[in-house]
């Protein structure tokens, strides 16, 4: 189904409001509340981060190699609510990252900010919060936050986490269902000290307006689950979402189909993309083999905003294998080392190759397919019979006693190889990333 932006406009005010109204009729004081101090807990990760990438071909920025180290600490605090039908709380959050090693010569891994003058920033730090408000099983959150749905999710994958702007909506009044609704107004990157009012994806530049959200991730009680999420990017694009998974013992089956459709002034280009993923997991003891099959239908990429915005199964390390028309097949292993004698330690393998890409046809002058105007024609980001592959060896090893007790230590290996048509890197890349979390626990 297809809806108009004036249409997700009236609609998402609508929806919270019903949410609100059958949440306030509901509402009560909740007994179990243990007060905004009692409730309340203080954590702080240390987070120290290397990342080393090594072009294989010429790189777009002509380094043959990216290198950089840097020691991160994130905190958070999480209050508890005030007594009464309306709960107050906080949180609030803070990073510091430093530099321990880059020079101008290799930097620009995403760990930290870059200078006028391309050399990486030698330190660099944020903050920021979010107020909330509880009513019996409703909660809405103002400010900035991480956020965890399948149309806009921020990621986690170098020093400092992204976060958003705006607000968001929980409510398990249903038993077994969460609705959620959301509307966020300015992003904070990886390496970003401050929000800004942009989203950026593979072609999708929206630097006014934002993002709104509905969903709601349904049988969450039940080994069959499900979820249905629609967004929309002002004057980008409608996005849907829809998922189906049944747990079984041994058994993982995970379904995922996402449609993405232009709107308003298209500022992306006209978008008419649908894309989907199936994926089987099979564990035995300390094993798990994971098969999964993922397709692009449309002539423009699968695109997305904030960096783990993409539920689809082969979207992995380095690749999301989501180009124009792509198919992709992936092959996993997973050991648990805790079976032989060594709990804590994982290990991890796996496998994706993508082809059939044909960026060719997307929409001209659109973002997928721009006007050059040194070339004085079109050039679309991806040509004709792309093909790529990634690799990925994952070791990671959590201590499970002791003073060191939640240290751990993730070593990761990636490989990735494309043709010219698929227009991605010959990269191998090297993640060590060490973590100690520092749990002050609550008031």
């Amino acid at each position: 189904m297809k809806y108009s932006s004036q249409d997700l406009r009236v609609r998402l005010p609508l929806c919270l409001s019903v949410l609100l109204a059958s949440t306030t009729g509901a509402a009560r004081a909740d007994d179990s509340a243990q007060g905004f101090l009692e409730g309340s807990k203080v954590d702080v990760l240390s987070r120290n981060f290397y990342l080393n990438s090594d072009y294989r071909t010429p790189s777009p920025t002509g380094k043959s190699y990216k290198a950089e180290w840097a020691q991160g600490f994130i905190s958070s605090f999480e209050s508890g609510f005030t007594h009464g039908t309306l709960g107050f709380g906080l949180d609030a959050h803070g990073f510091l990252g430093l530099k321990l090693d880059g020079g101008k010569g290799h930097s620009g891994t995403g760990l930290l900010p870059l200078d006028s003058d391309g050399r990486s920033e030698d330190n660099y730090s944020s903050g920021g919060g979010a107020l909330k408000i509880k009513a019996s099983k409703t909660t809405l959150a103002f400010g900035e936050m991480m956020v965890e749905t399948p149309v806009f999710d921020t990621a986690d994958k170098r020093l400092q986490p992204e976060y958003a702007s705006g607000f968001l909506l929980n409510s398990r009044e249903i038993d077994g269902m969460n609705l959620v609704a959301g509307h966020f107004t300015a992003f904070k990157n990886q390496d970003g000290s401050s929000g800004k009012g942009n989203f950026y994806g593979y072609g999708a530049n929206t630097e006014a307006g934002g993002i709104s959200l509905l969903g709601a991730d349904l049988f969450t009680q039940s080994p069959l689950g499900a979820a249905l999420y629609a967004s929309e990017l002002t004057d980008t694009w409608h996005q849907y979402y829809g998922n189906l998974h049944l747990k079984q013992s041994g058994w993982f089956l995970d379904a995922n189909l996402y449609h993405t459709q232009d709107t308003g002034r298209s500022l992306a280009g006209a978008i008419d993309n649908t894309a989907f993923s199936l994926s089987g997991k099979y564990t035995v003891d300390a094993h798990a083999f994971t098969l999964a099959y993922q397709k692009v239908n449309g002539d423009t990429p699968f695109d997305f905003v904030g960096g783990d915005s993409i539920y689809l199964a082969n979207s992995i390390k380095y690749a999301d294998f989501n180009g124009a028309h792509e198919q992709s097949w992936q092959a996993r292993y997973d050991l648990d080392l805790g079976a032989y004698g060594i709990p804590g330690l994982k290990f991890m393998t796996r496998y994706v190759r993508g082809s059939q890409i044909d960026g060719t046809h997307a929409p001209q002058g659109g973002a997928y397919n721009p006007f050059d105007e040194s070339l004085g024609t079109n050039v679309p980001q991806q040509g004709d019979g792309g093909r790529h592959w990634e690799r990925d060896i994952d070791l990671r090893y959590i201590v499970q006693s002791g003073s060191a007790k939640g240290l751990s230590l993730q070593l990761s290996h990636v490989s990735h190889r494309a043709n010219s048509a698929q227009a991605g890197d010959d990269i191998d890349r090297v993640y060590v990333v060490i973590e100690y979390p520092l749990n002050f626990g609550r008031f």
